[in-house]
């Protein structure tokens, strides 16, 4: 006999009080739940119970196998949930938010490849530049680009957010000489209002970072209306590459101050670590992972 299934019906002759109850609850005769118990004793070389004509009881090394193996048998079904749930095909609603530039850019155009491989699952995407509440407002993951503040939550890492100044060439070609950051003092710098990059802009260079104040007429909350600004030959702009691509690869923007790096900013997949781990849920985060787990270059 299996020794595991031996130790299982042992364990519910004990929890029920008899063989006969556990025989009943088992849907098994109280003679074979009998021979399941003796099996095991044999097997193990110790008396479990002490037997007499009305009632069994545990022996002392009986009460130690009983609380041992109530802890198996606990491990092996949290192990087969655990196994059961990885098979299980995922699917149901998941709730993300992501930031506005990242979710339009480059979220959305691989979130339909997760839900061509995911047919079961549907996506509530929200795209805002504040500060959401994961637990308060309902979401099952949220992209965060900055220092993870919320020690509370679960995050994996993903690749550093990568930002890229530039401007259009019609800019370039009227504006003051710009060699070095702290020529963009005297310069019109397109302003997101999230964030430090209101005020300041980071720069590594010859002599180490430096952090240079920064000032412009056009201060807006979304990246899209900063680009529009740029590519029509207002300003300076500093986003992210996922924004700035296309008008890079058009000629209609060109890089700027490029022997100075701009500093990468770290970005997360943020979940409660109270929260189920559900296929669904494992799915994204693995998709996330693969999607952007690489530096976009």
């Amino acid at each position: 006999m299996d020794r595991l299934a031996s130790m299982h019906i042992f364990v519910k002759a004990i929890e029920l009080g008899s063989f006969s109850a556990a025989a009943n609850d088992l849907k098994m005769s109280p003679q074979l739940i009998g021979k399941n118990v003796m099996v095991l004793e044999q097997s193990l070389g110790v008396r479990l119970l002490n037997r007499t004509t009305r009632r069994h009881s545990l022996t002392e090394i009986g009460k130690l196998f009983y609380e041992r193996a109530k802890i198996i048998l606990a491990e092996v079904e949290a192990a087969e949930s655990l196994v059961a749930e990885t098979r299980a095909v995922p699917r149901g609603r998941i709730r993300i938010n992501a930031p506005v530039t990242f979710g339009i850019h480059a979220l959305a155009p691989k979130l339909t490849d997760y839900l061509k491989q995911y047919p079961d699952v549907s996506v509530e995407l929200t795209m805002s530049n504040r500060m959401v509440d994961l637990i308060d407002e309902g979401y099952d993951a949220i992209f965060r680009v900055g220092e993870l503040s919320d020690s509370s939550l679960m995050a994996r890492s993903l690749a550093p957010y990568r930002l890229i100044m530039c401007a259009a060439p019609s800019y370039l070609a009227t504006c003051p000489p710009l060699k070095t950051p702290m020529d963009l003092q005297q310069h019109e710098c397109l302003v997101f209002s999230h964030t430090s990059l209101r005020t300041h802009w980071l720069f590594e260079g010859p002599d180490g970072r430096i952090s240079v104040p920064i000032s412009g007429r056009l201060m807006v909350d979304s990246g899209e209306a900063l680009l529009s600004a740029a590519i029509s030959g207002f300003g300076i702009m500093l986003q992210p590459i996922e924004l700035v691509k296309a008008g890079l690869d058009a000629g209609h923007l060109v890089p700027v101050l490029q022997d100075y790096k701009v500093p990468t900013r770290p970005l997360h997949i943020v979940y409660a670590p109270d929260r189920r781990m559900t296929p669904k849920l494992r799915s994204f985060l693995d998709f996330a992972v693969a999607a952007f787990g690489v530096e976009l270059l």
